[in-house]
């Protein structure tokens, strides 16, 4: 084992501080890798403040951070994908049982034994995993991933989470040039996914309840933008869509985005609202309309959807910060803040 710094929660009342964290040395399938922005995931707040104590309580002390962007130091002596001083990345699995079904069809993500890259039981420590709020980790190959060296680092942490957990729901459904495809709500998920929809050659109609994002919105890369508290701007739609895509994680309205689609077309959240949505049922039965949910994708796309992001140069939106300012980024995602994503710049922690 040898010591790395990072930044952690002892409570969940308490601020993230600077900690030492123990890591495990590389054994022969593991690689080493020194991290140079992590992304910060409303995830990560919810982990560090134990929200989610109902199906997933944090194990404390937390060090948050799933969207993971380094460099190889090291490498273990059976390692063949990667060599000291490439780029690398992890995003939210760091080990699966590689023998399920799930793991065996490349939908780790859905394996019920995976590790999550922190607050998950460690098998090798015996501990539980620590993320990327560190000066460093350390994962099995398998679970590290190639970086397209032409994108901004910093504006690719955030692909390991938002962007292929937009990706993964589009490539799933079909979308391709000549579909028209809706993204509900512009903010860290929605802004990646009118950039991927986009690149896909779909037409990208954004829905937004602020006017004042329109112009933003066509920045990133939709057609259209319709301001969803506007009814005639909503009927203008309706019965039209392939596909839509809802990143809202606010109660809201589903059945005026259902209204929208087409015969067999498809919602697929990705925002998850705290409150159960209320369904009509004929506005699925009428239309053979469905309404589904996904989370990340399994490795094998997550590469897929780095190369594609490589090949059109696509990057979160992020606004760089120190990891002394966490506390303060946490307080400003709370209130939509940021446009889009808060990425840490891990240089900071040496001056710890």
């Amino acid at each position: 084992m040898y010591n790395a710094k990072a930044y952690s929660a002892v409570s969940a009342t308490s601020r993230l501080a600077s900690a030492t964290i123990p890591r495990r040395e590389p054994a022969e399938h593991d690689v080493q890798i020194e991290i140079l922005f992590c992304g910060i995931c409303h995830s990560d707040l919810h982990q560090a403040r134990n929200e989610w104590s109902g199906f997933m309580p944090t194990v404390y002390p937390c060090v948050p951070g799933h969207e993971i962007v380094g460099r190889v130091t090291k490498v273990g002596s059976a390692v063949r994908k990667f060599k000291p001083g490439d780029l690398a990345a992890v995003g939210c699995l760091v080990e699966s049982d590689r023998t399920c079904p799930e793991c065996k069809a490349g939908f780790e993500q859905f394996c019920p034994n995976m590790t999550l890259t922190y607050n998950s039981p460690d098998k090798h420590t015996g501990a539980v995993t620590y993320g990327g709020y560190s000066d460093s980790i350390v994962v099995d190959e398998r679970f590290v991933l190639r970086v397209p060296s032409n994108l901004n680092l910093a504006g690719a942490a955030p692909l390991l989470c938002a962007g292929i957990t937009t990706y993964s729901p589009m490539r799933h459904w079909g979308v391709t040039k000549g579909k028209k495809v809706g993204v509900v709500g512009i903010g860290g998920l929605g802004h990646m996914a009118v950039k991927i929809a986009h690149a896909l050659g779909a037409h990208v109609v954004a829905f937004t309840t602020s006017a004042s994002k329109k112009e933003d919105a066509l920045r990133l890369g939709a057609d259209e933008v319709v301001v969803s508290r506007n009814a005639n701007e909503m009927q203008k739609h309706a019965g039209s869509f392939h596909f839509i895509l809802d990143a809202v994680a606010a109660d809201h309205d589903i059945n005026a985005y259902l209204n929208l689609l087409r015969r067999d077309g498809n919602i697929t959240l990705v925002g998850a609202p705290e409150k159960p949505l209320a369904v009509s049922a004929f506005n699925l039965i009428f239309g053979r309309r469905s309404l589904s949910g996904s989370p990340i994708g399994g490795l094998a796309e997550t590469q897929e959807m780095l190369d594609f992001c490589g090949t059109h140069n696509i990057t979160a939106d992020v606004e760089v910060i120190p990891i002394q300012k966490v506390n303060e980024a946490y307080e400003r995602l709370l209130k939509s803040e940021v446009k889009y994503r808060f990425s840490i710049d891990m240089a900071s922690l040496k001056s710890k």
